[in-house]
């Protein structure tokens, strides 16, 4: 039976005690994590937030009342003790306080457990579906513990460091009004209006520029984001933002306050040292030599571009490839696999067709001087020497060779790339390569929707040198835009803002956003804009990755407390759920039978 902590008071969590505690009288309280009957000794390992404390039981000293509460005592079991803070015989030096253990005086059983579904350990192997059914169980594991007390910090510090930069903190609106750009809108539905809908959202973009609007030079938000879209490793529908805004400034003033800012958390959060400036990369140079927009710059192995070196070839992949408007060929050097079996290449090839590959040509530089050639029939011996010397191919490498339109040939190498460098150990985990990718393209043609659509959003200020391009050719103009990115992920981005009318008009104009559609879905900031607009920009990060890749979490799911499944469920709580016929009632709602299954 539970008992009443009535007059007990905690002194302290368990691992704050230390050697300077010795001798003295306190009180701790949390969960049992092991227990371990001696016969006349039981020892309890208990654990809170702040990690693990031994406590001992000896009938002698505690009588047997306490002594007999110690035997019941089992995992999961919620225990109050009362004792003396001794040394340790035998130190444990994997234990913060291994040089350190309670002598218990007295003891009370707070609240009884159940036999958990799974272990409470560190780094659990447990299915993650199991986990997060019972969430609360699998929070008490000291690695989940850790991520999030270092998350609060993070968050913590930024908006230390934002306020003393003069940013201001203000809060956007939850429900808001539905401008369907980029990804689904979650709605709400109104019941004081029936028929209309909120929307959850996406980003606090335009409220922010609304700000900017008002005066508020410097905005800054910890921001819940919501998005409707397909899941993945680093994506939840509800995620959260550090969201800031800043007027009268260019791109240079945000990428300055920015990194500092990155500084100051990675030192003060991780202990970990940042150098400045940050390196910067042309959204062009990423794509030609890593394949992304999101370089992993911890380890080589860049494409090299060998069009030139087979546009004339007879081998039809590709020279067509090379003759295509926005095509060409390139390869990446596998440094020391020209031995990789067959059955392994094979897997390659089957891997670059699901990014779009048709195929997946290669040489292979065997050790003994030889050469196996996929393509050799169709080319003269020169062209491959040609090849091989273009991309520094040496006895024992392997190259791999992907022929098409640009986008195909970045996708497919970008992720072969990505893909070797982690099976090859090529990648060194230890490493934190920040990097701003700068220069984007301020438009993208969409083949499914037949026309340009804008590659950030459509209030991003294009480069003043290329806008005289903008009828004559669209796709060459770039974007005031950049994203930070760390060892292969964005963690965020920004870009400076339009602020000229004219030029708003034309960007609307070249998406193919008629006038009253752009007054339909903008309407309030367009009429804000009429006011006077200060030129500003602006940056948001992914709180959620951020700590993910600091703390090494192999999944954005580590760093959150509650969050969905890869199908969005909530397998604790089981949201999302039916509700009852009158809530639907009550919101004009009626629900249709889906063909769909």
């Amino acid at each position: 039976m539970a008992e009443s902590m009535l007059g007990l008071k905690r002194t302290c969590r368990c691992a704050e005690l230390n050697e300077n505690n010795i001798g003295q009288t306190v009180t701790v309280m949390g969960w049992v994590a092991k227990q371990r009957n001696k016969g006349g000794l039981v020892f309890v390992d208990l654990r809170d937030r702040s990690g693990l404390l031994q406590l001992i039981y000896e009938e002698t000293e505690c009588g047997p009342e306490n002594f007999a509460k110690a035997e019941k005592m089992r995992a999961e079991f919620v225990v109050a003790a009362v004792g003396t803070v001794c040394k340790r015989e035998s130190v444990n030096p994997n234990l913060a306080t291994g040089a350190i253990e309670i002598r218990v005086k007295e003891t009370r059983i707070l609240s009884e457990s159940e036999t958990p579904p799974f272990h409470i350990v560190e780094n659990s192997n447990t299915k993650e579906d199991l986990r997060l059914k019972y969430r609360s169980l699998d929070l008490r594991r000291p690695d989940m513990q850790r991520r999030l007390i270092l998350r609060s910090q993070m968050i913590q510090n930024m908006r230390e460091f934002m306020s003393g930069e003069g940013f201001l903190e203000i809060e956007t609106p939850i429900l808001c009004k539905s401008t369907p750009e980029g990804a689904r809108d979650y709605l709400v539905p109104s019941r004081v209006h029936p028929g209309n809908f909120y929307a959850l959202p996406q980003s606090p973009q335009l409220f922010k520029q609304l700000l900017m609007c008002s005066g508020f030079d410097r905005y800054f938000q910890i921001a819940k984001c919501f998005r409707d879209e397909d899941l993945r490793a680093d994506r939840q529908p509800e995620f959260t933002q550090a969201d800031m805004e800043l007027s009268f400034v260019d791109v240079d003033d945000v990428i300055d306050v920015n990194e500092r800012l990155i500084q100051y958390v990675a030192k003060k959060t991780f202990d970990l040292d940042v150098a400045l400036p940050l390196p910067r990369m042309k959204w062009i140079d990423a794509m030609n030599n890593y394949g992304s927009d999101k370089p992993d710059t911890r380890f080589d192995m860049t494409l090299v571009d060998i069009t030139d070196e087979v546009k004339d070839c007879g081998f039809a992949v590709f020279s067509d490839a090379a003759a295509m408007k926005n095509g060409s060929v390139r390869g990446i050097n596998v440094k020391g696999q020209g031995g990789m079996a067959r059955k392994k290449i094979d897997a390659l090839v089957t891997f670059a067709k699901g990014y779009g590959a048709k195929g997946l040509p290669y040489i292979q530089l065997k050790d003994d001087g030889s050469v196996k050639c996929s393509f050799a029939k169709f080319m003269k011996e020169e062209e491959i020497t040609a090849i091989v010397e273009k991309m520094h191919g040496e006895k024992g490498d392997l190259l791999l060779i992907a022929a098409d339109q640009n986008k195909i040939v970045w996708n497919v190498l970008g992720a072969l790339r990505l893909k070797l460098g982690e099976e090859l150990g090529l990648i060194d985990h230890n490493k934190f390569n920040f990097l701003w990718v700068v220069e984007f393209p301020l438009l993208e043609w969409s083949d499914e929707e037949e026309r340009f659509v804008a590659m950030h959003h459509p209030f991003t200020m294009p480069m003043d040198e290329d806008w005289h391009l903008i009828d004559s050719d669209p796709g060459a103009v770039r974007a005031k835009a950049y994203d930070i990115v760390l060892n292969g992920v964005e963690l965020g981005g920004g870009s400076v803002r339009i602020h000229q009318n004219d030029i708003q008009e034309k960007m609307f104009e070249v998406i193919g956003l008629k006038p009253e559609e752009a007054q339909e879905k903008f309407g309030f900031l367009l009429t804000a804009f009429k006011y006077g607009v200060p030129p500003h920009a602006g940056l948001a990060y992914g709180v959620d990755r951020f700590v993910m890749l600091m703390t090494g979490a192999e999944s954005i799911r580590d760093v959150m407390a509650f969050p969905k499944n890869k199908d969005a469920v909530d397998l604790m709580s089981e949201a999302p759920n039916l509700v009852d016929k009158k809530q639907l009632e009550e919101l004009s709602i009626a629900i249709v039978e889906s063909d769909h299954e």
